[in-house]
């Protein structure tokens, strides 16, 4: 176990830690609304993270991948998902007023969750990744319990790394250096969440 733990272990610290629709949602939400508002993105995050984890552990995974049908479902949604919250950060303005308060300018924690929970789920990037990985390292014989742990320890590091995310980028420190340019920071993150959403969109099946 202690090999695959490994194995499991590294390739989920690669893949959490690289840049994409979750990173930048976190991103996002911490610079521009709040750090509770960055934390619940990083939960929601985490759920979706559960969800890939369950269904692959009981085999739905290899079903979706066997279906094109489905797998583009899923492809064209989550792309549709990340283009239409891409095109809203385009439109952020420049917040000239320091009396609007932050609560003014936040969105619910229901809110902040969700963004983070639909952008995961509906990511097939990311069922194809649990899939490959599970299907390398897990086998008939492997004990429910030991599958347990590989899930749980992906999902713990999406968990520590998203929610450390948005602790250090809602520093006041932090945040007092990029107010001035919080509206482009928006701007550039919505800008890579379409080019992430297009990406998804005509990635093909076996990529």
């Amino acid at each position: 176990m202690s090999a695959n733990w490994l194995t499991v272990f590294s390739l989920g610290m690669v893949a959490v830690m690289s840049p994409g629709p979750d990173f930048a949602l976190t991103l996002r939400n911490s610079l521009v609304y709040t750090r509770k508002t960055g934390i619940y993105t990083a939960l929601g995050i985490t759920v979706g993270n559960i969800v890939h984890v369950t269904y692959c552990l009981i085999g739905i995974g290899a079903i979706i991948t066997r279906s094109i049908v489905i797998f583009n479902i899923i492809k064209w949604v989550g792309a549709a998902y990340l283009i239409y919250i891409g095109i809203k950060s385009l439109k952020a303005k420049r917040h000239q007023e320091e009396s609007i308060t932050k609560q003014s300018r936040n969105i619910s924690n229901w809110a902040a969750f969700r963004v983070g929970l639909f952008a995961n789920v509906l990511n097939p990037k990311a069922t194809l990744f649990f899939l490959a990985l599970f299907t390398q390292i897990i086998h008939p014989a492997t004990p429910l319990n030991i599958q347990v742990v590989y899930g749980a320890t992906i999902i713990i590091q999406a968990l520590v790394w998203f929610t450390l995310v948005a602790v250090l980028i809602s520093l006041n420190a932090v945040k007092k250096l990029f107010q001035s340019i919080s509206h482009w920071i928006e701007r550039i993150t919505g800008a890579v969440l379409i080019g992430l959403g297009l990406r998804l969109a005509f990635a093909k099946t076996n990529d």
